[in-house]
């Protein structure tokens, strides 16, 4: 059993910022390419980042500049850096990870999310 629990939303003032974390826990041999995604209210959920296990990024051009993703392979724990928020990064934020739960079956997992708001 995998689990991914996110956490660090909040509510804040449009250009303050927020830091989201995303743990792994469960039987898990090995982390590969972690992911953010978010939604809004009324619209489908999109990606926003990708870090792969050996530190590889990648950012929707809506945040690109603004946010950054980070992450620890020993704690199984992925990391979004958001600053200088905009009312429009309001949402629910939800991490995915591509996880080996043995050495040749990877699954693809989602976390509950963490509810973001920026206030104008």
């Amino acid at each position: 059993q995998v689990q991914l629990v996110e956490s660090g939303g909040g509510l804040v003032q449009a250009g303050e910022s927020l830091r989201l974390s995303c743990v792994a826990s469960g039987t898990i041999f090995s982390v590969n390419a972690m992911h953010w995604y978010r939604q809004a209210p009324g619209k489908q959920r999109e990606w926003v980042t990708t870090i792969t296990r050996g530190g590889d990024t990648n950012y929707a051009d809506s945040v690109k500049g603004r946010f950054a993703i980070s992450r620890n392979n020993a704690k199984n724990t992925v990391y979004l850096q958001m600053n200088s928020l905009k009312p429009e990064d309001t949402g629910v934020y939800f991490c995915n990870a591509e996880i080996m739960i043995t050495t040749r079956y990877e699954r693809h997992y989602w976390g509950q999310g963490t509810q973001v708001t920026v206030s104008s």
